[in-house]
Order: C-alpha cells, then structure tokens, then sequence
C-alpha cells in the first residue's frame, strides 16, 4: 500500500552566485585586482550580519588571453571568482543583490530557493505520508469486510523489504524579479519567493482479516 503527501509550503533559505573578475596586460595586476574585487565583496556581505547564513568561496579561473597572432603572444590575463551566498533573511535579500551586482565587474545569479534539509515540513511529511497508507489500506480493507489487524513493513519505494524512511522530492527554481524606483542609490528590488512544492512517499504492508465476499 502506497501512502503519499504533497504540500506547498515557503521556502527558509535562498541562495545566489557572485562572480568576481579582472583582467590585465599583466598577471600581477590582474591577480592583484581580483584579490581586491573579492576581499570589497566579502567586507559588503559581512554589512548584512545575520542576513547572510554562509557564503563559500567557489572556483577560482585565472588564465591567459592569446592575441590570436603567431608567436603564442599573450595579450593579457582573465581571472575570476565564484562565491556562493545562502540568505535566511529574505527582507534584506534585494538590497543585498542589487549592492553585490553594483560592484565592479561583478556578476550575479539567482536566487534560487530551498528548504532546508531538517526542516520540520519533511518530518510532518513523513507522518502524513504514513496516515495516508494507513487510511488506503483501512479502506480496502472495509471494502473487503474486513479489517487491518497489522504493519507488516514499512519502506522506501522500491526497497522491497527493507525497511526505511520516506522518500521526498522538493521543487526549486529562481524567483520572480521586480525592481521599481526609489530614492537611494539602488532601485528597491522586490523578491517573490517561490513556494517549494514538497512529497513524501512510502510502501506499506499490513494484514487484514478475513474477507467476508
């Protein structure tokens, strides 16, 4: 017996990409730049405190640019990178994005939204999903006259006898940009947060009494 939930619920974290570059004739000056570039966007980030759960500092590209003529001439050097920043305070999220995008070679990606992984909405799936198959079975089973003596097993889909816990699927995409005017320097962007389409699913096996047919 297959038991199911399904909810929508607000997501808890939101998480976007910042790439930093620079780029120079020479490698020192580009090397020296990019650490300046980095070094401003994590003193920006630390302004917003508790705002900012974590940011991780992703990849690092420096490489030379070829003049496309012979002789393998080197016209200058590329170097960027990458910090991934999760956000909890979504109030606070478009002012954020927008400073970071007005930085100096600065690129920026997102957000996207999620759960976090022991949010208490899986836990609260979970027990649903288990009603669920308790509810179906106890259904077929009157339908049979009869009725549910016990849990036999209790498992993952496609585990088989195994025993296990519920398995979940959880929607994430990018919000929904709007920017209007304001007085400041930045334009007040305006975050809608996508809700998190979540499911749980188990596999239940019970017995029943006798059929009365």
């Amino acid at each position: 017996m297959r038991g199911e939930a399904v909810r929508e619920v607000d997501p808890e974290l939101a998480e976007f990409t910042v790439v930093v570059s620079a780029r120079d004739k020479d490698r020192d000056t580009t090397l020296g730049r990019l650490r300046e570039r980095a070094d401003a966007l994590r003193q920006l980030l630390e302004r917003f405190g508790e705002a900012v759960e974590k940011r991780e500092t992703g990849v690092l590209h420096v490489y030379p640019e070829g003049s496309g003529k012979r002789g393998e001439r080197i016209a200058a050097y590329n170097g960027s990178v990458s910090t991934t920043v999760t956000v909890t305070d979504f109030a606070a999220l478009g002012e954020m994005m927008l400073a970071v995008a007005g930085q100096e070679q600065t690129q920026t990606h997102g957000p996207s939204w999620s759960l976090r992984p022991g949010s208490p909405v899986h836990a609260q799936l979970r027990r649903a999903a288990v009603t669920d198959a308790i509810a179906r079975a106890r259904e077929y089973a009157d339908a049979l006259g009869a009725e549910v003596v016990e849990l036999v097993e209790l498992a993952d889909p496609g585990l088989g006898r195994a025993e296990g816990i519920a398995q979940f699927s959880a929607g994430y995409g990018g919000g929904i940009l709007r920017s209007k005017s304001s007085g400041g320097g930045y334009a007040d962007l305006q975050l809608d947060p996508q809700r998190q389409r979540v499911q749980a699913t188990v596999e239940a096996r019970f017995t029943i009494t006798a059929p009365v047919l």
